[in-house]
């Protein structure tokens, strides 16, 4: 096996791990709702599920998709270098390619679910296209001053808590329409309220604020992966296992502490630049596990998902709002933490049956060839130059 194909088979494995990750994640919010999965004690959950409800807060929740935006700035940079080979208009491209994400996300919010990421990762394609083009060095200059910018964030700890975005009372109505909502309601009722019932009472201002600054808690991330791309972090992993184990066991103590500091202390919350952290401790600890058996069925697992990760994003949620939600069997609430997991593990292994039938029959997943139809502007979905899509959909 090449190193090309290392690299790119690597990079479907962390796309797939991060997968399964955000889908735990997300089950909070299948389960208790977007505001919910920070109100948990209104849903008087048992102690074991507690206990797995926090485990699941430090260890999964904001530290999977920061994998997804470091994979989304390393393959820029790889798919930036292949169309440039072929002499192919590298912004056309990619602006039409954040523009079917900016699309989807829209769609996939609008029809099935408000906890979507590909609408946020759309808008942060278009304003990486800012950075495409610049040195590793001065990529580095701006991803230390994002960080920077995130950590200044996070002093002032319970004082940026929720409570300056709704009150108590507010919430406390808002949670008892979703729990009656999300249990019984049909497709169209649960859809008005996720459209016109918030809790939040932000002003004009307080919005802005909230708008102008949520970029930068998730770009860091994006443009470490760019970095990282032009450095070759995930090239020649066989001989890179001692310094992937070495980082793994530094970053990963440090983001675990990180995310458990509002525990300690009211002065500051890390938590949230604690996921970054804890996230890329896990990439490293992919990687040295990926150097070690990128041959077992457990990582060829993970290569099949991430190889048809915009469709199996959008399977999660069909899926488990199927599952949750009114319309279908209507757990939403019920099924608890721990057999929440299970449910999740469950899901994935039934992705990883379905990629691997699928990948055995066609090149491309379905959601991935509309993109392509969309980027290439071609039914083919290819180029007019054929480009090696090492992004993957």
């Amino acid at each position: 096996m090449n190193i090309k194909t290392e690299r790119i088979s690597l990079i479907d494995g962390l796309r797939g791990f991060s997968l399964f990750g955000i889908l735990l994640a997300n089950l909070l919010i299948f389960q208790y709702g977007i505001y919910g999965k920070d109100e948990i004690a209104f849903f008087d959950l048992p102690k074991w599920d507690l206990a797995g409800y926090h485990v699941t807060k430090i260890l999964v929740e904001t530290s999977f998709m920061p994998i997804f935006a470091f994979l989304f700035g390393y393959a820029l940079i790889l798919m930036m270098t292949k169309l440039q080979q072929r002499q192919l208009p590298v912004k056309r491209y990619f602006f039409r390619r954040f523009l079917a994400l900016v699309v989807f996300g829209l769609l996939h919010t609008f029809f099935l679910w408000e906890g979507d990421i590909l609408f946020t990762y759309g808008l942060m394609g278009i304003v990486l296209l800012l950075f495409l083009k610049r040195k590793a060095k001065t990529i580095f200059i701006w991803m230390v001053i994002t960080f920077a910018i995130l950590f200044l964030l996070s002093f002032g700890g319970e004082d940026l808590g929720n409570d300056i975005l709704y009150s108590e009372d507010t919430i406390q109505e808002y949670l008892k329409e979703t729990f009656t909502i999300y249990q019984n309601g049909s497709y169209t009722e649960i859809m008005n309220h996720r459209f016109h019932e918030d809790p939040m009472e932000l002003g004009d201002i307080e919005i802005f604020v909230v708008l102008l600054l949520a970029p930068v808690t998730i770009l860091p991330l994006f443009l470490l992966g760019m970095y990282a791309a032009h450095k070759g972090w995930l090239v020649d992993f066989q001989n890179k296992r001692k310094n992937y184990a070495m980082t793994a066991i530094i970053l990963i103590p440090i983001g675990i502490l990180a995310k458990l500091s509002p525990a300690f202390t009211s002065f500051v919350d890390f938590s949230l630049i604690g996921g970054s952290i804890l996230a890329i401790g896990y990439i490293f600890l992919f990687a040295y596990l990926y150097s070690k058996f990128h041959d077992h069925r457990v990582m060829r697992a993970f290569e099949k998902v991430g190889k048809l990760s915009l469709s199996n994003y959008i399977l999660q949620t069909m899926i488990c709002t199927t599952v949750f939600y009114g319309y279908g069997l209507g757990l939403f609430a019920k099924m608890g933490i721990w057999l929440g997991i299970l449910f999740g593990l469950s899901v994935y292994t039934i992705q990883v049956v379905a990629s691997h039938w699928y990948m055995k029959r066609f090149k491309q997943g379905p959601l991935e060839r509309v993109m392509r139809m969309f980027v290439y502007w071609n039914v083919r979905s290819k180029p007019k130059i054929e480009v090696k899509d090492v992004v993957n959909g």
